[in-house]
């Protein structure tokens, strides 16, 4: 596969190139990264020629969106897609910022948040993200994080708090200020919900479609091929198993990788072995045969894990090593695969 051929996203008439760089890592998710190193990550990353740059409020607390814009901000805006998010709004810590607990991210800035789907809310936190990536215009927005593992019960009220931050967004791209707008997928049952109230130019879909899992092939991707809909997807590696491989340290859906899951990517690497395909060319290349995914957006600790990202989209993998996992029943029967 070609790492920067472009593909159209959904009926947005925007290109975006099929591998971007995930931004969440260099927020500090699972382990620190000096300054010098998250600098050498991205400065690799764009003289290799990736053009797409995904970031959030959310990662690192802004260090994530502080760190982009060290880089981005230097370069001709005209050159690269730059996506961020709104849903949380940001206000700085009190205390000793040593007594700051950022978590789930192991470092990170000490700010606290609140969560904010109204108008004011996503105005805030678009202004706030302009300043700490020091650009002015964004391309994409992203609601961040509406869902039931961070609402629960009241992800209803949530829905009906973002109708004045939809009315906002629909502003943002009548007035060109932003490209396009859509949502970040966690829970892939949230994707109905939102076409059921909103209008929605794409999806960005963490977790729920990757070679662990092929839900929303039935319905949910078919549907958004009919209202044209775009999808991107983020952590195409399943939050680490998919790179790592099957040790038992290894993490799935951002927490330790469960026994059966393990076993799963174990029988995975078997096949893997077998033909000779590395498994993060095989997690990579997964997604982009979907014809509704424009992109996949993994993430990068240091400069050598941008070299491999790139090479793993180009490595060749025959026809019969997505029929093995199908035959073994390790993936879906009607996935699309290269």
């Amino acid at each position: 596969m070609n790492p920067f051929e472009t593909r159209l996203l959904g009926n947005t008439g925007i290109k975006i190139p099929s591998l971007g760089f995930g931004g969440a890592p260099l927020g500090e998710l699972f382990e620190k990264v000096e300054h010098l190193q998250a600098i050498e990550t991205l400065d690799e990353a764009y003289a290799s020629g990736i053009r797409y740059y995904d970031t959030a409020p959310w990662y690192g607390h802004g260090l994530s969106e502080h760190r982009l814009g060290n880089l981005l901000h230097q370069k001709n805006r005209h050159e690269f897609i730059l996506s961020t998010k709104v849903g949380r709004v940001y206000r700085p810590f009190k205390g000793d910022p040593v007594l700051f607990d950022g978590s789930p991210w192991v470092g990170g800035l000490p700010f606290e948040w609140n969560f904010d789907y109204s108008a004011a809310g996503f105005e805030r936190s678009f202004l706030d993200s302009t300043m700490r990536l020091g650009l002015n215009r964004i391309d994409l927005l992203v609601i961040h994080d509406l869902d039931r593992s961070y609402h629960g019960k009241s992800v209803s009220n949530k829905l009906q708090e973002l109708e004045t931050g939809m009315e906002w967004l629909k502003m943002m791209k009548n007035s060109a200020a932003i490209q396009a707008f859509g949502a970040g997928i966690n829970d892939i049952e949230m994707i109905p919900l939102f076409l059921e109230h909103f209008e929605l130019d794409f999806f960005l879909v963490a977790m729920p479609y990757t070679m662990l899992n092929q839900e929303p092939l039935k319905e949910i991707f078919p549907e958004c091929e009919r209202r044209g809909i775009g999808i991107i997807i983020g952590s195409p590696y399943a939050s680490g198993i998919l790179a790592s491989g099957s040790r038992k340290e290894s993490k799935y859906g951002y927490s330790a990788a469960s026994e059966e899951m393990r076993k799963k990517v174990q029988s995975i690497e078997v096949i893997c072995e077998a033909h000779g395909i590395p498994l993060k060319a095989a997690a990579l290349q997964f997604p982009l045969a979907h014809p509704q995914v424009s992109s996949v957006i993994p993430g990068a600790l240091r400069a050598a894990q941008v070299k491999e990202n790139l090479e793993m989209l180009k490595i060749h993998i025959p026809p019969e090593f997505w029929v093995e996992l199908k035959q073994t029943g390790l993936l879906h029967p009607e996935a699309p695969v290269a």
